[in-house]
């Protein structure tokens, strides 16, 4: 990259992975500072802060620079959202459970076997519901710029699951989302509400034994070190709504603001076609490590789709009928 005022330097810690995009900014330039829990590379969400932040360091040089800390090294996804709003940070990616205090609506994308793959959640995605969403923030002071893409959940534990009850007795790393606790009590399992910067010791202590993830978060994360087994279930989505402090966006020049909302508008598709590739090239990681990785045949996934069942009679009128009908009339033929 060339870049003239804003030169990103990569600052690595013990573990081969990025953690740090950060940018020389010159006075008198915006600064945008991104705070995320997950890593910066290898890692859907990072790789695509990191692109953005490439495009303004180098596109709106001496105007704008843009840093990006990964692995919770600033902020979590629970003390985030007031640290934008006291300035402290001026952009975060929180997956779709960590908005439960301002929507009840996002618990949507937790509910299992809602979305067939990655690319039934794109679609819904870009329709003119999952747009609606983006607005449920804007009455805490945030605008939702846009959804990242990660990829389908899988199950780890410290025993082998190939069917729901195996997890019985077992406690389960979970988000704060009252969808995800339900589908694990549908399991026998009891849940613990954990940031996920906490996840990695609570399974090595045993503290709890087991968690679910896409195939970046648990290898990037090595979630998979310390357990015993992953269940290629792809149960569920995960993804993230970008925000931004309103008061943020409304401070900066119309010029400057359109400038960089197009240029999160063009990394946000360019890199969410990507996501399903990294989780697999992870997914391959995992593998080569010797990993137990269960695969279950069409008869064993139907019969975790049985058990979760009961969830959606709990909360299809929590999160709306009307946009799981949406979701599902989304999936492309």
């Amino acid at each position: 990259m060339n870049v003239v005022k804003c030169t990103l330097a990569a600052v690595a810690l013990s573990l081969p992975l990025v953690t740090q995009v950060q940018a020389s900014c010159e006075a008198g330039e915006v600064k945008v500072v991104m705070s995320l829990v997950t890593a910066v590379k290898g890692h859907p969400k990072g790789e695509t802060a990191s692109a953005l932040a490439e495009r303004v360091n180098t596109q709106m040089n001496g105007r704008m620079c843009m840093e990006v800390y990964g692995s919770s090294e600033l902020y979590n996804d629970d003390d985030v959202f007031q640290a934008m709003l006291d300035g402290k940070v001026q952009m975060a990616a929180p997956s779709f459970s960590k908005f439960s205090a301002y929507t009840q609506k996002l618990q949507m994308f937790d509910l299992p076997f809602l979305f067939d793959d990655p690319v039934h959640a794109l679609d819904f995605l870009a329709s003119e519901g999952a747009q609606k969403l983006r607005e449920e923030v804007r009455p805490a002071g945030f605008v939702g710029m846009g959804f990242w893409s990660n990829g389908m959940k899988q199950i780890s534990s410290t025993r082998v699951l190939r069917k729901p009850s195996d997890a019985a007795g077992l406690t389960f790393r979970v988000q704060p989302s009252d969808v995800i606790e339900a589908q694990f009590n549908q399991m026998g399992a009891s849940t613990k509400r954990l940031a996920f910067s906490k996840v990695y010791g609570a399974l090595e202590s045993g503290e709890v034994q087991g968690q679910q993830n896409t195939w970046s978060n648990i290898y990037t994360k090595d979630f998979h070190t310390v357990q015993n087994g992953v269940t290629e279930s792809n149960h569920a989505y995960l993804g993230y709504l970008v925000v931004m402090p309103a008061s943020f966006l409304d401070s900066l020049s119309r010029d400057m603001r359109e400038e960089f909302v197009a240029l999160f508008e063009l990394t946000t598709h360019e890199y969410n076609r990507f996501s399903f590739e990294t989780n697999q090239l992870r997914r391959q990681d995992i593998i080569d490590e010797e990993v137990l990785v269960i695969r279950l045949t069409d008869e064993e996934k139907q019969v975790w789709r049985d058990t979760f069942t009961p969830v959606y009679d709990q909360f299809s009128n929590v999160v709306g009928q009307d946009l799981i009908d949406a979701v599902r009339a989304a999936k492309s033929e």
